[in-house]
């Protein structure tokens, strides 16, 4: 056998070169679209954030609105939102956290206390109202129940997470 030097000839080595060079262009462009794609998967879970709202202690079997702030962070602006419940007590203790979005339209419901109607929330956009447990009440606009947030109790505070939405009964 003989021992023959290869040598790469002017054309294979622009070749190489150029696809070396091409395959890194490539690679570079390609990085950051992978990188959008896969990101939310790479970002850790949310445990679902539950925010401190009022004392259980404070709370009646009539309903009443609270109020509380969140920190927004859409990409890199961050903003305070108000968020709202209507919470009360029930007669065997139990809380019950209502958004007060209404179902038809999106605009808030209050609590009447009204004769016309007691014990029910109220939309005044188009007429709709719901009972006191949040379920809406028939030949009224809203076509689904109020939403219901999500709950804990921690050394006697409420502290409430996301509104979730709730079957027909």
């Amino acid at each position: 056998m003989s021992e023959k030097k290869q040598q790469v000839s002017r054309r294979q080595f622009l070749n190489y070169t150029l696809t070396g060079v091409g395959g890194f262009m490539a690679a570079g462009m390609l990085a950051p679209m992978v990188r959008f794609a896969i990101d939310p998967v790479l970002q850790p879970a949310s445990q679902g954030e539950f925010h401190p709202v009022t004392d259980v202690a404070d709370l009646t079997t009539e309903p009443q609105r609270v109020d509380w702030t969140v920190e927004q962070v859409d990409a890199w602006y961050t903003s305070d939102v108000t968020k709202s419940a209507w919470v009360y007590k029930t007669e065997d203790d139990t809380i019950k956290a209502f958004s007060p979005v209404c179902k038809h339209l999106g605009c808030f419901v209050s609590w009447q206390g009204s004769e016309e109607y007691s014990d029910q929330f109220y939309c005044p956009c188009h007429g709709g109202r719901y009972y006191k447990d949040g379920q809406n009440v028939k030949g009224t606009p809203p076509d689904a129940p109020l939403d219901e947030y999500e709950q804990k109790i921690k050394n006697g505070t409420l502290y409430l997470g996301k509104a979730k939405p709730r079957e027909e009964v």
